[in-house]
């Protein structure tokens, strides 16, 4: 990893609700058309979740606002591509806040990498992992076990993926995936027949993501993000 000089700090939040991590992501980014120069690498999981990306229609949310209230579900519009998608407990969540180098400015690029940060990690796994033509995100012979979407300005990506370690694969009945119709989910549960640490899955992510995007990363705390934060944001 010689060649890596860009600095990225990771840190993984534990169980965050939606709009709290959201108001961080675009605090971060705010800090970061500012100057802050380290990327951050955001990883946790969320309480129940249904977001809807800018290309989404609610018609494939399947059941009514009033059965989302009786399991608990929040839901969002928000501005990342992609249509809608589901996160939960028992999800590894990833919020990439990158600024891209010259050389790094292709969309299509950085989400080939998304996905490859993923296939690697799930690999290690012993879990063939894969991309389907046409489809973002990763995809096993049981069904799509990672989903993503991203937002850029200025160069300044947000938002991210959300892989499926432990979840309640039940969730997905309330919506059509992506707004992909006829297609199964999986969770590394399911295809393990195992229930996998989660703050291991997030910690053994961080080395493929720093490989992938050629970030010098290193995990710290939340605490110690903030300081970080706060220290570049005094006058």
């Amino acid at each position: 990893m010689s060649e890596i000089a860009k600095e990225c700090l990771a840190a993984f939040l534990g169980s965050a609700e939606y709009s709290r991590t959201l108001a961080l992501q675009l605090r971060i980014c705010e800090l970061k058309k500012a100057g802050f120069e380290p990327d951050v690498l955001l990883l946790l999981e969320h309480p129940p979740t249904i977001t809807l990306g800018r290309n989404g229609k609610w018609h494939n949310l399947l059941v009514s606002e009033g059965e989302l209230e009786e399991r608990g579900v929040r839901r969002y519009e928000v501005d990342r591509g992609g249509d809608i998608t589901f996160h939960g407990p028992g999800q590894l969540i990833g919020y990439p806040l990158m600024r891209l180098d010259p050389g790094e400015r292709d969309v299509h690029v950085f989400m080939w990498n998304l996905e490859e940060s993923i296939v690697r990690l799930l690999r290690e796994y012993g879990i063939e992992g894969g991309r389907v033509e046409k489809l973002t995100g990763v995809w096993t012979p049981a069904g799509k076990i990672a989903a993503m979407g991203i937002h850029i300005s200025r160069w300044i990506t947000r938002h991210g993926f959300a892989l499926n370690v432990n979840t309640d694969l039940s969730y997905y009945d309330l919506i059509i995936p992506c707004g992909i119709s006829g297609k199964s989910v999986a969770s590394m549960e399911t295809v393990l027949s195992r229930k996998i640490d989660l703050r291991e899955v997030a910690q053994k992510y961080v080395h493929h993501f720093a490989h992938v995007y050629k970030r010098r990363t290193t995990m710290i705390s939340e605490r110690d993000l903030e300081e970080n934060l706060e220290r570049y944001s005094r006058p």
